[in-house]
């Protein structure tokens, strides 16, 4: 009786987790571009949702500061917490600089609006089911991995 507890209560820690991974996720970043073999690297990403100057003429977009997958996004591409995005952005707009990325409610409106407007950037959870018309230019997941193989 007591290794049956055991072994439905490892079952039960390995699902948890393994949803808990799936739900603190990873991000991908897509985009409506015409050159469909486009890879960006993290801090190019980076670079252009922080305002900065960008070879590649793409218009940034966002979620809300609600959701899940911003959260992960500004932690792990941009490498900052949403506090510190936010003052970033408010020093930017005081001073003219800049404004920040235009925001979205949910992921279907962000690929509504990268359907319909050529040269968009956005990042979306990594299970989203991506339209063959939009290209995958950064898979953090695939980077990673890449990385530690090096």
């Amino acid at each position: 009786m007591k290794q049956v507890f055991n072994t439905t209560l490892l079952i039960l820690t390995l699902i948890i987790s393994h949803q808990i991974h799936a739900q603190s996720g990873e991000v991908i970043v897509i985009a409506n571009v015409d050159n469909e073999e486009l890879k960006m690297s993290k801090r190019e990403i980076r670079n252009l949702f922080m305002g900065g100057v960008s070879e590649l003429n793409l218009q940034p977009l966002g979620l809300t500061p609600e959701n899940a997958a911003r959260l992960v996004f500004n932690t792990k591409i941009i490498g900052l917490t949403e506090s510190r995005i936010q003052s970033y952005w408010a020093q930017m707009r005081f001073s003219g600089r800049n404004k920040p990325p235009k925001q979205f409610e949910s992921v279907d409106e962000i690929i509504e609006y990268l359907l319909t407007n050529k040269d968009t950037i956005a990042y979306v959870p990594v299970n989203t089911k991506i339209p063959e018309s939009l290209t995958i230019v950064y898979n953090a997941e695939a980077a990673e991995k890449a990385s530690s193989i090096n």
